[in-house]
């Protein structure tokens, strides 16, 4: 039983988790930006496989792995343009709309993976990016190596979460971002355009997603294979909720989720043979649920998320 409880304070652990929620990050905080300005991006499963394989390709071609991670989030953004011209422009689902991009990115993926790379027994590689070396904090005891010990897209996902709970809270384009999801025909009032808005806000949140693939076939593995993302972007649709449409809960909900994934893999190397393997996949999403239920029951949702604007109606 002292097992159990001796896997919290081991350093691979908590190294894991942060390795776990990085891209749980990227896909929140793009799925939470488009939510705020009032689209809801179901594309999200679809455009962050897409860009792990796209971002992978790059980078199997030759391009720098921080050039993979730009050639993600420019197909991210195209993505992005395409859900924002269906929903916004023409008004359409984005129930609908998010589900289809998500069926055509990620079959657009195989697609494309496989006539750049014939069927192979061993699938190719690249060479990933590596933990950095921070003086001095990477030799702190236990803390060093848990937490100054990742690559360098871990700390991106950070400052771009930091960053964005600025953008939105403190800027007058945040203020525009954040009107337009409760309100438009009011930010449309005070000489806020909500058509350009949308369309910037999703397209810039797709892109964040896109980025959180590359993630994982660039930094936490270094090959491509289509299933990789295993539901990490409806994950991230539940985070939004989770984190209340706030960026700095969100990368909570992200390492808690983070928490339970890593713990699990290693109880099942404790209890596996007492308890199936299949109750221990089930228990972050389990405890991911239950957390939700807490926290959705003083979430505020955008007034206008999923809802259509057309200028001049109300």
């Amino acid at each position: 039983m002292t097992d159990i409880f001796d896997i919290l304070f081991t350093v691979g652990l908590w190294s894991s988790v942060l390795r776990i929620a990085t891209p749980l990050i990227f896909g929140t905080l793009g799925a939470l930006l488009c939510e705020r300005a009032g689209v809801l991006n179901l594309g999200i499963e679809g455009i962050m496989t897409f860009g792990a394989m796209i971002g992978w390709l790059a980078v199997f071609q030759g391009a720098d792995l921080w050039v993979g991670l730009l050639v993600a989030a420019l197909a991210g953004a195209l993505f992005g343009l395409l859900h924002a011209g269906l929903t916004v422009t023409l008004g359409l689902s984005q129930h609908v709309t998010g589900l289809g991009i998500t069926l055509f990115a990620s079959s657009f993926s195989y697609y494309i993976f496989r006539i750049a790379i014939p069927a192979q027994n061993t699938p190719p590689t690249v060479e990933p990016f590596q933990p950095l070396d921070i003086p001095v904090l990477s030799d702190l005891p236990f803390v060093g190596p848990a937490l100054f010990s990742q690559t360098a897209p871990t700390y991106l996902a950070i400052g771009i979460a930091i960053f964005l709970a600025y953008f939105l809270a403190r800027t007058p384009m945040g203020l525009a971002v954040r009107i337009t999801g409760e309100n438009p025909h009011a930010a449309e009032a005070q000489g806020v355009d909500p058509i350009r808005v949308r369309y910037g806000a999703v397209m810039a949140g797709s892109a964040l997603m896109a980025v959180g693939g590359a993630f994982l076939t660039l930094s936490a593995f270094n090959s491509f294979f289509p299933t990789m993302m295993q539901g990490r972007g409806w994950i991230c649709i539940a985070l939004v909720v989770f984190s209340t449409w706030k960026p700095g809960r969100a990368i909570l909900g992200a390492l808690l989720f983070a928490l339970f994934d890593a713990y699990q893999l290693r109880l099942q190397n404790v209890l596996g043979q007492v308890v199936p393997y299949q109750i221990f996949l089930m228990m972050p999403y389990l405890l991911s649920i239950l957390a939700l239920v807490i926290m959705s029951r003083s979430a505020r949702v955008p007034q206008a998320l999923m809802q259509p604007y057309r200028k001049g109606e109300r």
